[in-house]
């Protein structure tokens, strides 16, 4: 397995099929397990390349381990820039000159948005989207793209029921990426709050994914009297955000999009204790919490992270959402035996029940059918305190 984010190269050349097969498999069964990928490796959202690398690494250690029935897993990973018309260009590239079994976890909504309809056209499973936008979850017009995440709309609806239970009187205001991804999480706030939506939401502001700062965007919010905040914006922009916020000495309610809750990538950039009370919904065990740190599960992750991300650190988040989402997809595959056609992949993908995996939260688990494509549908809410993430309340179904 390569990751290759910069350049398209050619495949590592392995060993004979002959060699690689156990006997069990069938002679005409592929010798290894071919995936595609886009991911951010560079451009406004750069910080999301961390999935990347950690999904690669997860891999490793399943060949490492003899692969999946004795086939390895060769993941080609290009750099899209987070720019739609070159995530548009890798994919064609990888599909048409590739002989790839499906794509896996590209990041972002604009981006899988751009190359959406074509991977369906072209019968390519486009599995485990990394995005919560709902448009990954419609198997009757799009039955070849599942997403993983709980849906962006599902988890407005969280934030929005904590606001009218807990700030009836608060004044919202919305900071949001003016993109597929921004809009689909402003549509969930619409819905939630139903016709209550003009009357608390006292300001809409977007941003630009290219935008060097959100600061003019900050200290509008504040001028708006809005004393509740909806944080809907990459890492870096939301690391902005947050330290803007204080800095100007605003100090809403603030509610930070799951996209951006990593403590090394966004909290500690905007200062951990500016970014002190922040609230988010959380389906990750946080590695940063000392309690998350006396479960097994974490043992064995951070174990897989001292050996096969030794330059990163186990308390990343992004690097716990990689190995979590590989997971999901080595199941899978083990699911599709020997018939690793596309249209089983699907199969097996909508057919994944009761799948608990370890850094998930307790009592969150896997579970897809042919009418249910997003496999995570719930969330707990969580505060930072300045160090980690404190869970309260519930896991709550979205």
């Amino acid at each position: 397995m390569r990751i290759k984010p910069f350049a398209v190269i050619p495949m590592t050349t392995l060993m004979a099929a002959a060699l690689l097969l156990p006997a069990a498999v069938a002679a005409d069964a592929p010798a290894t397990i071919k995936i595609w990928q886009t991911m951010p490796y560079s451009g406004p959202a750069s910080a999301y390349a961390a999935i990347g690398k950690a999904s690669a690494a997860y891999f490793r250690m399943i060949n490492d381990q003899g692969g999946i029935d004795g086939r390895k897993i060769e993941l080609e990973s290009l750099d899209d820039g987070y720019s739609p018309p070159k995530t548009l260009e890798q994919t064609r590239k990888l599909v048409e000159e590739g002989n790839a079994l499906l794509m896996f976890d590209s990041i972002g909504t604009p981006t899988n948005n751009a190359v959406h309809k074509y991977l369906n056209d072209k019968q390519v499973p486009q599995l485990f989207v990394g995005s919560g936008a709902t448009m990954w979850g419609d198997p009757a017009r799009f039955p070849w793209t599942m997403g993983w995440q709980p849906s962006y709309q599902s988890e407005a609806q969280i934030f929005v029921s904590y606001i009218k239970a807990n700030l009836p009187n608060g004044k919202v205001g919305v900071l949001y990426q003016n993109d597929d991804y921004g809009k689909d999480y402003l549509a969930g706030l619409k819905n939630a709050f139903g016709a209550e939506y003009k009357a608390r939401v006292v300001a809409e502001v977007s941003y630009e994914a290219s935008d060097a700062t959100v600061d003019s965007q900050i200290i509008a919010l504040q001028g708006s009297g809005a004393d509740v905040f909806v944080n809907i914006t990459n890492p870096k922009s939301a690391a902005q955000a947050i330290r803007k916020a204080f800095d100007i000495g605003w100090r809403p309610t603030q509610f930070l999009n799951s996209a951006a809750v990593s403590i090394d990538a966004v909290l500690a950039p905007a200062g951990l204790e500016k970014s002190a009370g922040v609230i988010a919904a959380a389906y990750f065990k946080d590695p940063s919490d000392p309690e998350v740190q006396k479960d097994p599960a974490y043992a064995d992750y951070a174990a897989w992270v001292a050996k096969y991300l030794p330059e990163t650190k186990p308390q990343e988040f992004y690097n716990v959402y990689g190995y979590s989402v590989a997971q999901t997809l080595v199941q899978a595959l083990k699911q599709c035996g020997d018939d690793l056609s596309r249209g089983n992949v699907m199969r097996q993908a909508a057919n994944l029940k009761d799948l608990a995996l370890p850094m998930l939260l307790p009592g969150i688990k896997i579970n897809t059918s042919p009418t249910s494509f997003f496999p995570i549908h719930q969330m707990a809410l969580q505060r930072f305190d300045g160090k980690s993430w404190v869970l309260f309340g519930p896991v709550i179904d979205g």
